[in-house]
């Protein structure tokens, strides 16, 4: 599976992962560390997220911890650019 991640850190709840697309719509996920690794082994996971047909998408974080954005075209087509920024919920 082909598919762009940025790999967000640690990040408290709250804060807001914006992830501006340039293109088509893309499949835009929000995952922990633990479902990443199920996301990359193409294994059942949980995210936050889902088709983006709009730039920008926002997505809050739902609880501390390490996170990740993935961005793929799996069942879409044409294809996209996506840069993703993390701001705090007051910004």
């Amino acid at each position: 599976m082909d598919f762009n991640y940025y790999d967000l850190g640690d990040l408290q709840g709250g804060e807001i992962a914006e992830v501006t697309l340039v293109g088509n719509a893309a499949n835009v996920k929000l995952l922990d560390g633990e479902n990443y690794s199920l996301y990359k082994a193409a294994k059942p996971h949980e995210y936050y997220g889902g088709l983006a047909t709009q730039s920008i998408t926002k997505l809050q974080i739902p609880r501390g911890g390490h996170w990740f954005i993935t961005v793929d075209m799996q069942g879409l087509l044409g294809s996209t650019k996506s840069t993703v920024k993390v701001t705090t919920a007051t910004e």
